[in-house]
């Protein structure tokens, strides 16, 4: 929804209900730009998530036993054609079974052939295994070119080293582009030539539900407006174009802070 909203072609793949609050679903992901015909229909409920919000920082709970979302299989994969120039995974659905799975087959399938963007969006109350889930994101790490961790996200890996090393250390398995959100501390990237840093919006944050999908969201678009969208591109950004990526995310997420609910930009709002 974020990447549709800045004006991006996109699509969406997941499981849908064919109740009512799918219907909520399809509906908002009409209304911002998205299509949703990649999805599978399945007769289950959807999954419910909960926020707790304590000083507008969040904490969830998540309701998904049986759910359209979490028990797609390979069999529900969408055929992708020539027109998908970069797939992005992240959050929850990395977590349970039979999805998780499920997402990582379409990971293995389409690497060779796109761009793959990867937010591990870690939830560590939702993490029953934490070295199984270690592992996946280990090896979905190994498959991808952008790499978006928080910096709560880098600490749950229980690597060694500075701050620093820590996110470079991800490039040594053969991502391209590692980026470090830090909340009001701004956004860090690393590449195998440079580091750039963008400081933050400063807003008065409501709610920061979404804040990190929406970061992700501006760096994609701001790669494809700049017309970087490939293997080989993203293999050599420059630091101009970077620093432009993590410029627009830290612009886009600090809309969705700014106003509750994981609520991001159009495109005009953040003068995209």
């Amino acid at each position: 929804i974020a990447l549709g909203r800045l004006g991006i072609d996109t699509g969406f793949f997941t499981g849908l209900s064919d109740d009512m609050l799918g219907d909520i679903l399809r509906d908002t992901l009409k209304s911002s730009g998205v299509d949703f015909s990649y999805c599978a229909t399945l007769s289950r409920p959807c999954t419910i998530a909960l926020v707790k919000l304590t000083n507008g920082q969040a904490s969830y709970a998540f309701y998904d036993e049986n759910t359209a979302g979490r028990m797609i299989s390979e069999a529900d994969l969408p055929k992708l054609d020539d027109s998908c120039e970069a797939l992005h995974f992240g959050a929850i659905s990395l977590i349970p079974e039979p999805c998780g799975s499920t997402y990582e087959a379409l990971m293995t399938r389409e690497h060779k052939n796109r761009v793959i963007s990867l937010d591990p969006n870690i939830r560590p109350g939702f993490i029953k295994d934490k070295p199984a889930h270690q592992a996946r994101i280990a090896r979905m790490a190994d498959m991808s070119d952008i790499l978006k961790f928080s910096d709560e996200d880098l600490d749950w890996f229980d690597l060694q080293g500075t701050q620093d090393e820590r996110a470079a250390y991800w490039l040594t398995r053969g991502a391209k582009l590692v980026v470090l959100t830090k909340g009001a501390e701004g956004a860090t990237a690393y590449t195998a030539n440079f580091k750039v840093s963008v400081p933050s919006n400063k807003v008065e944050v409501v709610d920061t539900v979404g804040a990190g999908d929406t970061f992700d969201a501006g760096i994609l678009a701001s790669l494809k407006r700049q017309g970087l969208l490939t293997k080989e591109k993203v293999a050599t950004l420059s630091e101009e174009a970077v620093r432009d990526a993590l410029t627009v995310g830290a612009k886009a997420a600090a809309v969705t802070v700014s106003r509750a609910g994981a609520n991001p930009p159009t495109a005009a709002e953040i003068g995209f």
